[in-house]
């Protein structure tokens, strides 16, 4: 554990030490983060200026669902997005041979390929959102609340990378996977919204097939404190059989790796 621990601030470093070569494009692109911020805030801002509830959502309430997804949205593409959208090309040109023949674990090294070190400006607006939201509501989450929320955000982060990892995956048997990661980002916008608001269908699909309630909502209930015990440990056990799935998958598909020179 030691060892990966040093491999990971090697490679934090590495990534801000490129970050920062371009200074003021690093200053730009925090101050884009901030504008798209905004951007992220104006649906709400319009739903709820015709209605104080939807689907049984207030306006603040919904904002902490905005909060978590904009706090997952800084992880995916300020740490998950970044190193995993590179294996695709290693796959395709044969450079993952580097990577597979390191004495240390492939998925490891390529999660931790690549970080965006100023998507930490998007980690900032969320927690901008949540101190606002909470301050509409009149009250702050509870000690036990905010424990619970935490281990369910720490969960929807590993089901982010999840899923990440299997569209990765994909590319040992499909050349290109563009348009996968394109419908994945699609998709993942919607877990803006709390997911009580979608039809009955795509409620079942947004729990169970891609399970965007677990990252967002459930997280966004937990810190109001409406989320029961049941469902809290049932978000866990789904979450951690994804990424036992995913973990398993990544090890098939790299069985099925040819090499550069095969």
């Amino acid at each position: 554990m030691r060892r990966y621990l040093r491999l990971l601030r090697t490679q934090l470093r590495v990534s801000a030490t490129l970050a920062m070569q371009y200074r003021t494009d690093f200053v730009l692109k925090g101050v884009m983060a901030l504008f798209w911020i905004g951007i992220t805030l104006t649906p709400l801002l319009v739903v709820f200026s015709h209605r104080t509830k939807v689907a049984g959502w207030s306006y603040p309430e919904a904002l902490v669902v905005l909060g978590c997804f904009s706090l997952l949205k800084a992880v995916l593409e300020g740490g998950v997005s970044p190193s995993l959208t590179a294996v695709v090309e290693g796959v395709r040109t044969g450079s993952l041979d580097f990577v597979l023949l390191k004495p240390a674990d492939a998925q490891f090294l390529v999660s931790t390929a690549r970080f965006e070190p100023w998507r930490v400006v998007d980690v900032f607006g969320a927690f901008a959102i949540f101190a606002y939201a909470f301050s509409l509501l009149g009250r702050w989450p509870a000690v036990s609340d905010l424990l619970v929320a935490a281990t369910l955000l720490v969960m929807a982060t590993l089901l982010l990378y999840s899923i990440w990892i299997l569209v990765v995956s994909a590319s040992f048997w499909v050349v290109r996977v563009d348009n996968l990661s394109y419908l994945f980002g699609s998709i993942f916008d919607a877990a803006r919204w709390p997911v009580s608001m979608f039809p009955s269908v795509l409620r079942v699909v947004f729990t169970v097939v891609f399970p965007l309630a677990l990252m967002t909502t459930y997280p966004a209930k937990a810190l109001i404190g409406g989320l029961t015990a049941a469902t809290a440990a049932l978000a866990l056990m789904g979450g951690t059989a994804f990424a036992v799935a995913a973990r398993l998958v990544w090890l098939r598909a790299v069985r099925f790796y040819t090499s550069a020179s095969s």
